[in-house]
């Protein structure tokens, strides 16, 4: 089997630890465990028996977050090693050579490279920056065969930041039924919204969805590896048969506290937190933007914690973003890891002082670069 460079993935992990401003991340600041659990709760921790656990899932937690979910129940979840298990269990349990994967574009490449590994036709239709990143739903409609297993999407989109209009989404349904195909709908920047309107779940919509979301994202804990699948039972059962092969298993520790988090109260008071860091960074975003407004452009984002940027600059994105960490400490996403030329995608839910020494160098940089 070949699979392709996960280009993303590859230079974060290479570079996100070694530079002084790692601007990379399209997630929330982390809590500490201390920050998170109260005294009552850390004692719980230390006298967990560090067992394996139920592969699928604590019952408890599945049960936490099937409640999420219209009409679920245990058997509708399985919890993985963070979304990107999820998706790649979902994706290999559905997809078989030959089949053609309908996919949202831009979008997290793990599923554009997974599909092509697994000897599947990959059909893009995409979002349009002309249309403030709407997606081109002619263009699905036209993608769209009787090889058609999947309709991938992500919603709200990284790295656009864009939420799918209740119409659209309705359509894309729709599309699907037609097809009677399954929709696998990323949904790990729900919550983070701007306004406080926290997107519906295609699996509201739609009974041959199958959901993959975590905690790593509009709820800003990466570190817990702990993401999950919400889909019909027989799906679910087929993951889970795939996820024995994988990595059996998730962290007693990181179940117990994605089950703290995941608490109705809990849950609201860590997405609040990030959505008023986010309502602190974009505006100072949007301003660094139009103070630049000759060489960059923005639509900007309705949710998540990241800001896709164009720019015209005769320099590729690639070399730009080695440029700025070799140069200024400061790590971007380019373009390319998306596909994209001439794009940077910039993360803005960390720490406001971070955003703003970070945006700074760049200055320096772009100053430098104008003298060339």
């Amino acid at each position: 089997m070949q699979i392709e460079t996960f280009e993303l993935e590859r230079n974060q992990s290479l570079y996100e630890n070694t530079v002084k401003y790692n601007l990379t991340e399209s997630g929330i600041h982390p809590y500490t465990l201390r920050e998170l659990l109260t005294e009552e709760q850390q004692a719980e921790v230390l006298d967990l028996r560090l067992g394996y656990g139920q592969t699928n899932g604590a019952p408890e937690l599945r049960a936490t977050l099937a409640g999420y979910y219209r009409g679920c129940n245990e058997d509708n979840i399985l919890v993985t090693n963070g979304s990107a298990e999820a998706n790649f269990v979902a994706f290999w349990s559905l997809l078989e050579p030959g089949d053609e994967v309908a996919m949202m574009l831009p979008n997290y490449q793990l599923l554009y490279g997974l599909a092509r590994s697994l000897g599947c036709t990959v059909k893009p239709f995409h979002l349009r920056e002309s249309a403030n990143w709407a997606p081109d739903l002619g263009e699905l409609e036209s993608q769209l065969t009787d090889k058609t297993r999947i309709i991938a999407l992500c919603n709200p989109n990284n790295p656009t930041g864009a939420v799918l209009s209740r119409e659209d989404m309705q359509r894309i349904v729709k599309l699907a039924e037609a097809r009677d195909c399954y929709i696998l709908s990323d949904e790990i920047y729900a919550g983070s919204e701007l306004d406080g309107v926290e997107t519906t779940s295609f699996l509201d919509l739609y009974p041959r969805t199958i959901v993959a979301s975590g905690l790593a994202k509009s709820l800003a804990h990466p570190g817990l590896r702990i993401g999950w699948l919400a889909g019909p039972p027989e799906v679910i059962a087929g993951a889970w048969h795939h996820h024995d092969y994988t990595s059996i298993s998730t962290g007693i520790i990181s179940q117990y506290v994605a089950n703290v988090i995941m608490q109705p109260a809990k849950r609201a008071e860590v997405l609040e937190r990030g959505r008023s860091l986010l309502r602190t960074n974009v505006p100072i975003v949007e301003r660094w933007v139009g103070n630049h407004a000759e060489n960059f452009r923005l639509i900007s984002p309705r949710a998540g914690g990241m800001a896709f940027i164009g720019y015209n600059m005769e320099i590729n994105s690639s070399e730009l973003a080695t440029r700025l960490r070799l140069e200024k400490d400061v790590l971007v996403v380019a373009g390319d890891w998306f596909g994209m030329d001439r794009y940077l995608r910039l993360g803005i839910g960390g720490k406001t002082t971070e955003l703003l020494e970070g945006l700074e160098l760049i200055d320096e940089f772009l100053l430098q670069l104008k003298g060339e």
